[in-house]
């Protein structure tokens, strides 16, 4: 049994150790597609064994409705070559396989192939790439490089679209909040999930969620604790132990207490009232801030406490539905807002209530909110969150104002009034305070909170105001600077309308979104042969984005005086790079009037070896180091090429003497049709 088979069922799980280098053991040579091996044994069959041939591998667009991508996954390519063999139960399976009447001897090249012969060219991990710009250029003999062809695919794909989208969301985020990866349980299994959070690292993410990431790559791990936490307890008098060490004195204290008498003190400060919040919460937010009194960041928006205010919003909903059918207009004394509702509402996949008329649209006192799936901001002290087809629920503060509010029937009779369901925060923010001000007096720090529902801007802002005013009164500093974490659902978009409200969140925690890359699932890597024997192929389609530009060829990225990236340039190898301060005529690669000159003022050469001679040639990068190489490089870009809405095109050209070959290789190959 060798290495890799050892490596797949020992006790240590599928990666196995390659001294520095983590080998996933799911990578191996059967880890492709069938008709990889049976071209093989046709290549074989037709003594091509000798033939030494270049394949590119490229993208032909870029992902996300973007102008840029993060070329990712280099080292495990360099992996798969270094552990390249067919083992002995490979070969008898596809023995078992492959069809009847394929010789032994193709059995034993086979198990006695590795890539000894080949050589890799890449650009480097963490670079950005653009379209038809090779990023890996693989040399060697035929067979060999064919085989390659899915294996290498499947490990660049994947990462680079993740480490892309990774790198998208920390452009719209800003460098000063942090961006947490939480997409373990929504991945694409769990090799998914192990390369989304490798790569969402790559891209600018500062931790993971998922404890084996952290394990095998050395990415920072971040959590807080589930609803079920909180929910596994009912009342204070459920808790086993409610004594914690003093930090500086050592002397056992009730915290349960503290944080009870703070609370007292707080239900004015923060302008709720006791009876508002949860027993059970406040009691798991002790459990929990006992269990970590250094590290307590607690979920506050689990219970939704009703109060009396509430209760008689209740009752008056219940005699409203009696009498809805005789009068339109009742008079309430517990209410700030006043809501029209004259269509019914059907609930749209997203959640919101969707009208009538189609549009995905609610307004409140002629404030916009929850429109298209972002969420508003201007709440002059209300928001509106949909909870069913036949409710309006109005989060406004109850006061005792006397107001009308108007409710028009529906068509099938049922009346939308207001109801109150802020308190689920606000019990939360009330015993989250308690307990961290019952940490302080016992020499530790809370590190915050996060939301997990509701108007993420309006709700974070209500949060660092509380935390404002607690750290004033109570004279802690530090309360002021609580992390504030937001989760549910977060997305690019998201981000940005959040930006738009002046949100005060300090931290998003993302999963599905960025794991699954769910705005595009793939990236659209091939890989194509351009070159065999030292002569040219070149692929022809009626799809002029499907011609693949012929032959082996150089690489250059060409930048101007102020230091950004200006354009891509390819050209046959034989041709000498293009010089600093020298005019270049750069053309594109199907349209012939588009052409320019451009006199660089720095050339850089994307291209290195990386593998030659059965050994990798390269100091390869820690993942630190890719995750900084990404944002040097994403600095050389303008920002108009990086703006999330219509951005700018990023050039690629080739050289003037390509073009022409391109151009008479298409019409050698191209065939001549005939009119009758």
């Amino acid at each position: 049994m060798n290495d890799r088979e050892l490596g797949c069922n020992s006790g240590g799980g599928q990666f196995m150790d390659r001294g520095r280098m983590n080998q996933n053991g799911v990578v191996q040579p059967l880890l492709t597609d069938l008709y990889q091996i049976t071209m093989a044994y046709a290549y074989w069959k037709s003594d091509k064994t000798d033939d030494q041939a270049v394949f590119d591998l490229f993208f032909r667009n870029n992902p996300f409705h973007g102008e840029f991508t993060i070329f990712a996954g280099l080292e495990e390519c360099l992996k798969f070559l270094d552990s390249f063999h067919y083992s002995q139960s490979d070969i008898e399976y596809l023995k078992q396989t492959l069809p009847e009447g394929i010789e032994n001897e193709f059995f034993e090249y086979l198990g006695n192939l590795t890539a000894r012969d080949v050589t890799l060219y890449a650009i480097d991990e963490g670079t950005v790439a653009f379209p038809r710009v090779p990023i890996i250029k693989i040399e060697g003999p035929l067979i060999i490089v064919q085989l390659l062809e899915t294996t290498l695919l499947t490990l660049v794909n994947y990462a680079s679209l993740m480490a892309t989208n990774a790198a998208r969301y920390r452009m719209v985020a800003g460098k000063h909040v942090k961006l947490l990866e939480f997409g373990l349980r929504r991945a694409q299994g769990p090799d998914g999930g192990l390369s989304a959070s490798k790569y969402s690292y790559t891209g600018g993410f500062d931790g993971t969620s998922n404890v084996l990431a952290g394990k095998l790559f050395n990415i920072p791990v971040k959590g807080t604790h589930a609803h079920a936490y909180i929910t596994s307890f009912s009342s204070v008098g459920e808790l086993k132990t409610r004594l914690l060490k003093h930090k500086q004195t050592g002397i056992m204290e009730d915290l349960l207490e503290h944080a009870i008498r703070h609370r007292q003190m707080l239900s004015h400060v923060l302008d709720v009232s006791t009876e508002e919040s949860s027993e059970g919460e406040l009691a798991a937010m002790v459990s929990y801030a006992i269990a970590f009194p250094d590290g307590f960041m607690a979920l506050v928006d689990t219970y939704d406490v009703k109060s009396r205010e509430t209760e008689q919003i209740t009752q008056l909903s219940s005699s409203v539905k009696t009498d809805i059918n005789n009068s339109s207009t009742i008079t309430t004394k517990a209410t700030t807002t006043t809501t029209k509702a004259t269509t019914a509402p059907t609930t749209s996949k997203n959640g919101f209530s969707k009208l009538s008329n189609g549009h995905n649209k609610i307004k409140i006192n002629g404030h916009k909110t929850l429109e298209n799936g972002q969420q508003n901001g201007n709440h002059n002290g209300s928001s509106l969150t949909i909870k069913e087809p036949n409710q309006i629920v109005s989060t406004s503060i109850i006061t005792p104002t006397t107001t009308t509010t108007k409710t028009t029937a529906s068509t099938n009779g049922s009346a939308y009034l207001p109801k109150y369901v802020e308190k689920s925060f606000r019990s939360g923010l009330l015993n989250f305070s308690a307990v961290a001000l019952a940490l302080n007096d016992l020499g530790y720090h809370a590190l915050g909170i996060r939301i997990d529902s509701g108007d993420l801007a309006y709700l974070s802002c209500l949060a660092r105001e509380a935390f404002e005013k607690v750290a004033e009164r109570f004279k802690v500093p530090w309360f002021n600077k609580l992390t504030i974490v937001a989760s549910n659902d977060i997305n690019e978009d998201t981000i940005l309308s959040l930006n738009e409200q002046g949100h005060k969140i300090d931290c998003f925690g993302i999963g599905t979104h960025l794991v699954t890359c769910q705005r595009q699932p793939a990236l659209g890597c091939v890989y194509k042969l351009v070159e065999i024997n030292g002569q040219p192929r070149i692929k022809l389609s009626q799809d002029v984005e499907k011609v693949t530009m012929p032959g082996n060829k150089s690489a250059y990225r060409l930048y101007s005086a102020d230091g950004h990236a200006l354009i891509d340039l390819l050209q046959k190898v034989t041709e000498p790079p293009p010089a600093v301060g020298q005019k270049v005529l750069c053309r594109h690669p199907f349209q012939e009037s588009k052409r320019a000159y451009v006199i660089p003022s720095h050339v850089e050469s994307l291209y290195k070896v990386y593998w030659k001679s059965g050994k990798i040639c390269q100091q390869l990068p820690t993942l630190e180091q890719v995750r900084e190489k990404v944002q040097i490089s994403l600095k050389t870009l303008r920002n108009d090429h990086k703006r999330t809405l219509n951005p700018t095109p990023y050039k690629v050209a080739v050289s003037d003497n390509l073009y022409n070959f391109i151009h008479d290789l298409w019409l050698q190959n191209a065939p001549i049709g005939e009119l009758s």
